[in-house]
Formats: structure tokens, sequence, C-alpha cells
């Protein structure tokens, strides 16, 4: 019986740290993100979770929700979910404004998770 109470303590304590453990929320990230109009060179240099806005080419899907961009600086990642990429009606070639966060990785290059994408005239 103690343990059982014990193992439920510990399911609540940690249950309720977890939105601790969730990072940024998407409006937080999306304020900062007006401030960080970066290229692709420049994320490497920002820590993990920075809100950036970027600018380029989608030219490659990758794999699921993984595409490739590419600025005049460089090519970086992005995951583009599919009910944003769907929303957007994009296809590979397009030019994109991604509004996202910076996602560091320990054992693979760093990469933007995309919060909003805007096809752009070009």
């Amino acid at each position: 019986m103690k343990r059982s109470l014990l193992g439920l303590g510990f399911v609540v304590l940690f249950g309720l740290s977890a939105p601790s453990w969730a990072g940024k929320d998407d409006h937080v990230i999306l304020k900062e993100a007006l401030n960080n109009v970066v290229t692709v060179s420049q994320i490497a240099k920002l820590a993990d979770e920075t809100g950036v806005t970027l600018t380029g080419q989608i030219t490659k899907h990758v794999k699921s929700d993984h595409y490739e961009l590419k600025d005049k600086s460089g090519t970086i990642g992005v995951e583009i979910d599919d009910d944003i990429w769907q929303r957007a009606g994009l296809k590979v070639g397009d030019h994109v404004r991604v509004v996202g966060e910076v996602d560091t990785h320990r054992y693979k290059p760093t990469d933007v998770e995309a919060i909003t994408v805007e096809k752009l005239a070009h």
C-alpha cells in the first residue's frame, strides 16, 4: 500500500511539473520571431527555442514533414506539419516566409520547427 501511495505521489509531482518541460508557448515564439528576422547562416549561432523569421525557397522534400529551405546564405532543414503545409498550399520550389523556433539537437544538425508559413509571390 505504501508503494502505491509513493508511486501515485511521484506521478502527481511529475505531472504537475510537466508544463515546465514543454518549452515556450507559440505566442511567445511568434512575438520573439518578429524581432529575429535572420538568415540561414545566422541560425547556427542562436539558442534552442529562439523564435525566428526567415525567408527562402523550399528546395527539397526530405521525408514526412521535413523539408529543406535555402536562402542566399545557405540551406537548413525545416519541419512543417502537414496541416500548415496544406493550409498554405505549398509545393517544393515555393518561396516562403517561415516563422518558427530554432531546434538544436545533440546528434543532428540544427533545424527550424515552423509555426506559420506564408507563401510569397516571386
